[in-house]
């Protein structure tokens, strides 16, 4: 396990979950995937998590924001807030990942531009804002360099109280 791993923190009983970020890799190794992920998701809900940040990207984040928008069927109450880093974030994304993109977005309850064009930097900036908007992160972390681990580290030392769920 990584060290980001070994701080995992409970959420205090008598603080309500509502929202949730999102944070992961962009290549999936996890065969099954989906199922645990699709899990922790249900169970967020169950704690009171109605709100759903998901930065849009390719991998973690497509399938993350997918699984929320099945899951909207069954709980009306859902939202899931897509925050895109830059305009075009799509542009070197296969052709499949940009209708699945396209299609996340349509669906999406709310969009937010984080910048309006792409700088060193811009993709961090859209992940500190979900995180200081978010009650709880679950995190696809492998490796401990990225944006994944930058965001992980982010959201554990800004907020060691709120919870963290590594897949």
């Amino acid at each position: 396990m990584l060290d980001l791993q070994l701080s995992l923190q409970m959420q205090p009983q008598n603080q309500q979950l509502c929202s949730c970020a999102f944070t992961g890799h962009r290549v999936l190794e996890d065969k099954h995937l989906d199922k645990v992920l699709k899990n922790e998701i249900e169970g967020m809900i169950k704690q009171g998590v109605t709100t759903f940040y998901n930065g849009g990207a390719i991998g973690f984040d497509l399938l993350a924001a997918e699984i929320v928008l099945k899951l909207k069927k069954k709980h009306r109450d859902l939202r899931l807030i897509v925050c895109i880093p830059c305009y075009n974030q799509e542009r070197n994304f296969s052709e499949k990942d940009k209708k699945r993109y396209a299609s996340v977005l349509n669906k999406a309850d709310e969009k937010i531009l984080v910048s309006e064009a792409y700088f060193n930097g811009c993709m961090q900036k859209r992940d500190r804002y979900m995180a200081d908007r978010a009650d709880a992160l679950i995190a696809y972390l492998k490796k401990e360099v990225g944006g994944t681990a930058y965001t992980v580290r982010y959201f554990q030392k800004k907020y060691p109280e709120k919870p963290v769920v590594f897949l």
